[in-house]
């Protein structure tokens, strides 16, 4: 997550820093469980280096507490502290400092989606590097602007930065960067649906981080590989490779890629019509997010508290420097005469009460905010968790409605074969009677009132889904909508067609008709299509 202090830092501040950075290391490992603590004794660290004018080591602190905010999502104030990091690097005069911090500002434009500010500072960064012919600084940067480039897909643009940050890593000798970048390139290919070269370079990913013992990054490659297996349709390898992950998470402690190799699971089995192991864990995959998300919640009360203190902290010292300039003045005036001395006193004195009663205004202020901003945390994680309930029984609901429905029609096609038969027989008298139930039955078949209770219960769980749909086709019809409804349900060729009342081979025919208006290429998997929106 942060990046550990370099052995060419430690030359360029001195043996009397080496103790320092080894503190901050520590720190940096501390952030990802317990960031209040370690931005507290980051602030304490910051404030001493400042005391005793070590700008280097000003520029640092500032940076790993940026960093800290950048991943509890207080993007502005990590900005800030980016800001004043620059300043100190600037100050030191060293220039691969500054450039890695432009780095990370970039980094935190491109996650608020201002790609064009972000290739900026990259720019500005990748510049101090090569002046500096700091070469795994440069495949840092290079991939960066790569991942911009794949974000406004610009794929050529993409693979050329990507490329070019691989040949580098490569040339240093640095296996986790080079790791990350066939991981980026296995994104990119993943995104143009090249499995196959997808395939290729998340395997030699793979093999560098689990050279380099590079635990999560082996996880996260894992998944991948597994994702383009199910998407492939090779649902027995992908259940494997997510298996494996799943149990490396398990053994590394890991709640949030547990989270998320339960869910390809789920995902892996509902496409396999196995719907209780799907359904499992899914369950799975929901606890894991929901301790998840309530461990971020827990951190970021504690993260606020910190913020909250610094900041008033920051306040008082401001205060205390404005106190120490008062007295400055006091000093010189005394000399002038003591009139002069008893007139300032009577001055300083009103001020001061003034300062107390705005800051104590203030204090009971930014408390208030304060109380306010942890109702609303708090009503946030009540208004997702109820949501996350609803759909959980919306999808409930809608599954218990397929099947009621399947039900029903399986049964009148029965009853209806039934009562063909019963016409045929020798009783002549009952034909005529027979005969009007069994035009009733098929009348049944096209009763509107269950489709349209089943596509409200489709719409609530499978929400924009038939926006997303018409994007790609305006000419489809309600019988069209139907049968491409069924099909994202992953209900089979039989089911379907007894759903609609149709023989299969008027539902091949439909299919065909389908893939038409969709305008899809021959040898496309119109139900991949399908799942995929």
């Amino acid at each position: 997550m942060f990046r550990v202090f370099c052995f060419c830092c430690l030359v360029i501040v001195g043996n009397l820093v080496y103790g320092q950075a080894e503190e901050l290391a520590k720190l940096q490992a501390l952030a990802s469980q317990q960031p209040d603590t370690a931005l507290r004794s980051l602030r304490e660290l910051y404030t001493k280096s400042k005391k005793e004018d070590h700008p280097l080591l000003e520029g640092e602190y500032l940076q790993a507490m940026g960093e800290i905010c950048f991943h509890q999502g207080h993007y502005q104030q990590a900005m800030e502290f980016y800001f004043e990091a620059e300043k100190a690097f600037e100050k030191a005069g060293n220039t691969d400092f500054l450039a890695e911090n432009y780095g990370k500002m970039g980094t935190l434009y491109f996650y608020n989606k201002q790609q064009d500010k972000a290739q900026q500072l990259f720019a500005k960064a990748l510049t101090l590097y090569q002046k500096n012919k700091n070469e795994e600084g440069e495949a840092r940067i290079l991939g960066s602007i790569g991942q911009v480039y794949e974000k406004r897909q610009l794929y050529d643009s993409a693979f050329y930065y990507q490329k070019m940050a691989l040949g580098k890593f490569q040339h240093s000798n640095n296996k986790t960067g080079a790791a990350k970048i066939y991981e980026n390139l296995g994104s990119i290919y993943e995104d143009l649906e090249r499995y196959d070269d997808a395939l290729e370079h998340f395997n030699q990913s793979l093999n560098l981080y689990r050279a380099d013992k590079n635990e999560i990054g082996t996880i996260e490659v894992i998944n991948n590989l597994g994702d383009i297996l199910r998407k492939t349709g090779q649902y027995t390898a992908s259940i494997a490779k997510t298996k494996e992950a799943l149990l490396l998470a398990e053994k590394t402690k890991n709640t949030y890629q547990k989270a998320s190799a339960t869910k390809d699971l789920g995902k892996t089995y509902g496409l396999m019509q196995q719907l209780d192991s799907a359904y499992h864990y899914a369950e799975l995959s929901r606890t894991y997010s929901l301790e998840v998300y309530s461990q971020d919640v827990l951190k970021q009360t504690s993260f606020l508290q910190v913020l909250y203190d610094m900041n008033k902290q920051s306040d008082e010292i401001v205060r205390l420097h404005g106190i120490r300039k008062v007295n400055r003045v006091m000093i010189i005036a005394s000399a002038v005469g003591a009139f002069l001395l008893i007139g300032l006193i009577l001055v300083i004195v009103s001020r001061q009460r003034l300062k107390i009663r705005d800051q104590k205004n203030t204090a009971e202020k930014q408390k208030a905010e304060h109380a306010l901003v942890q109702v609303q945390l708090e009503k946030k994680v009540l208004e997702e968790e109820l949501l996350k309930e609803q759909l959980v029984v919306k999808g409930r609901e809608l599954s218990t409605h397929t099947l009621n429905l399947i039900k029903n029609k399986q049964f009148l096609e029965q009853l209806r074969i039934d009562l063909l038969a019963m016409v045929k027989d020798e009783r002549r008298d009952q034909k005529k009677q027979i005969q009007q139930l069994v035009q009733e039955i098929d009348n049944s078949f096209g009763e509107e009132q269950h489709w349209k209770e089943f596509a409200q219960a489709f719409e609530q769980v499978h929400q924009q889904f038939f926006e997303k749909l018409k994007s790609h086709s305006a000419d489809l019809t309600a019988a069209d909508l139907r049968l491409i409804a069924l099909m994202k349900m992953n209900l089979n060729s039989a089911e379907i067609a007894v759903m609609l009342g149709i023989s299969t081979d008027s539902l091949r025919v439909a299919r065909y008709r389908l893939r038409k208006k969709l305008q899809m290429e021959q040898g496309d998997n119109l139900t991949f299509f399908i799942q995929s929106l």
